[in-house]
């Protein structure tokens, strides 16, 4: 089979974006003469756009949608004559599009009206016997695109990175930058803001040091002024960034220290330290799927999130920062 246009899909978080790129790559490597289409969801379509494999991003967000609107949908893909459909996320949905496109060569997990498709593989991802990478990488195998590369670097053009102007936005000056993001998307994996608040005032006892404390707009809103003060060194980023120019920052930062959210991700791909913390006694959504990729990478990981002190976290800090094979290149 010929494969001149590949439709990959990942329209669901930015984190699960992310950790798709490395299976999207291979695709890339696979098949180098085909034009690759990314699905993303609208909020992700700038960063998606700095990917260097993505010859095309199309904006299907991920929400419910008319039937009106599958059809127009599926009609201007079927316009595009894609050969082969990657479903990463799967849907309903994505898989009534991809059959109504008339795509020859259906890819995707064994479930949500799965019988549109044409190759399918189970979806034991809620089992974490995987990384989620890990999982991407085995269902990109199933389009002939095994590859031993699951690194998130290089996936970011380094132009439209260095274009970004973080000295325009932060008074960062040339001080070491330490980043904090205190929020979660999901409240049982929210580690105390109380707590975030106290490490980043011990952080701020490092010598030569700024903590940047980053976030999207949609981030509570309440919980910015735990994070307010006179402390010239404190840097309040909540809101203010781009998803590519937090990709940048975080380029520039020493380290990261986040709960289970797509900055730490992102972090990865741009090779920034990063502690993260998990919670272990939900498998789904434990560290062993979800946690940091790369080298030096630690997860901090209890039952409990309260039993992770701020001291202990200090400590990996400290830890890290001495660490000589740490520092970033």
């Amino acid at each position: 089979m010929d494969i001149k246009k590949i439709l990959a899909i990942r329209n669901d978080r930015f984190g699960e974006f992310l950790l798709t790129m490395p299976a999207v790559r291979a695709l890339k490597k696979k098949y180098p003469q085909a034009q690759l289409s990314l699905v993303v969801d609208s909020y992700l379509r700038e960063l998606a756009a700095c990917i260097d494999c993505v010859d095309e991003v199309i904006i299907w967000d991920k929400r419910r949608h008319r039937f009106s609107q599958i059809m127009a949908f599926s009609r201007s893909l079927k316009q595009k004559h894609f050969d082969m459909s990657i479903a990463f996320n799967p849907s309903k949905e994505v898989n009534i599009i991809c059959f109504l496109a008339g795509i020859r060569r259906r890819i995707g997990y064994a479930r949500k009206w799965d019988f549109l498709l044409n190759a399918t593989i189970a979806d034991t991802k809620h089992f974490a016997k995987k990384r989620e990478i890990e999982y991407n990488l085995e269902l990109a195998q199933v389009a002939g695109a095994a590859t031993e590369d699951s690194s998130l670097l290089g996936l970011f053009n380094e132009q439209k990175l260095l274009a970004q102007n973080i000295d325009g936005l932060f008074p960062v000056n040339n001080r070491r930058l330490i980043a904090i993001h205190p929020f979660t998307s999901d409240s049982s994996k929210q580690w105390p803001l109380e707590r975030f608040q106290a490490l980043a005032d011990e952080v701020l006892n490092l010598p030569d040091t700024t903590a940047v404390i980053i976030g999207a707009k949609s981030e509570p809103s309440q919980a910015l002024p735990v994070f307010e003060g006179s402390n010239k060194n404190l840097i309040n980023a909540v809101g203010k960034t781009t998803l590519l120019q937090l990709a940048a920052l975080l380029k520039r930062c020493r380290l990261l220290i986040s709960g289970d959210s797509g900055p730490v991700h992102l972090a990865a791909a741009m090779a920034t330290p990063v502690i993260a913390l998990f919670r272990s006694d939900i498998i789904g959504k434990s560290a062993r799927r979800w946690g940091p990729w790369g080298r030096n990478q630690i997860v901090i990981a209890k039952k409990n999130l309260l039993d992770i002190s701020v001291s202990e976290v200090m400590a990996k800090i400290n830890a890290t920062l001495a660490d000589t094979t740490a520092i970033k290149e």
